[in-house]
């Protein structure tokens, strides 16, 4: 369904385009997402779309960039509304799993790679960066959350394209490798703190 075409500023301009991109990615893949049909989808012109992006690639990254964001403001929101002790480290991890297997992040991130636009993951990683920035001021235990975000991005990716076929071949549940994150992120962050004498915070 079309939306009607009616004077936007820029910014809500951009933002109608990223969401009928976010769509598209969710509906058809990757390789939908292009100016011409998103174009079509918000009823503007393709020329308008290369005003705001500049090319397919374009597209493609301020997409990426909006996707990371969107789920990182999500999780600081969750983090935020939870008190010390229980923040849920699983309902993060889903979030995370969620971006990059149903809402299309791991699909666009492994296109754009592969046709060349080898900075893919740079939105992700920026958004990740200042979400993980503005909630460790400590430099111990951002480092800690640096790390611990490589492991959940690099599970997440992972799991987004082959973690149904590997886990059906090694007989088992689909969100072992869900539940391993966890696992992880969650023991880690109960040895930093008991190293720091403190208690944890999630």
């Amino acid at each position: 369904m079309s939306i009607a075409k009616k004077r936007l500023s820029p910014e809500e301009s951009r933002s109608v385009a990223l969401e009928a991109a976010r769509q598209i990615l969710i509906e058809m893949g990757p390789q939908a997402v292009t100016l011409k049909a998103v174009a079509s989808q918000i009823d503007r012109t393709h020329a308008n779309l290369l005003h705001h992006f500049g090319s397919a690639a374009g597209l493609q990254k301020a997409l990426a960039a909006y996707l990371a964001e969107t789920v990182c403001d999500t999780i600081a929101a969750k983090m935020t509304a939870s008190p010390p002790g229980e923040r849920n480290v699983r309902e993060i991890v889903d979030l995370a799993f969620d971006a990059f297997d149903s809402g299309g992040a791991g699909a666009l991130a492994t296109w754009m790679a592969a046709t060349g636009n080898d900075d893919a993951l740079d939105p992700i990683i920026a958004a990740i960066h200042r979400l993980i920035d503005g909630m460790a001021p400590d430099a111990h235990e951002k480092r800690l959350m640096h790390e611990d975000t490589l492991a959940l991005v690099l599970m997440a990716m992972g799991d987004a394209q082959l973690g149904g076929p590997m886990a059906e071949a090694l007989a088992l549940p689909r969100d072992t490798a869900r539940a391993l994150a966890t696992e992880l992120i969650t023991g880690r962050i109960g040895t930093f703190w008991a190293e720091q004498g403190s208690k944890p915070d999630c």
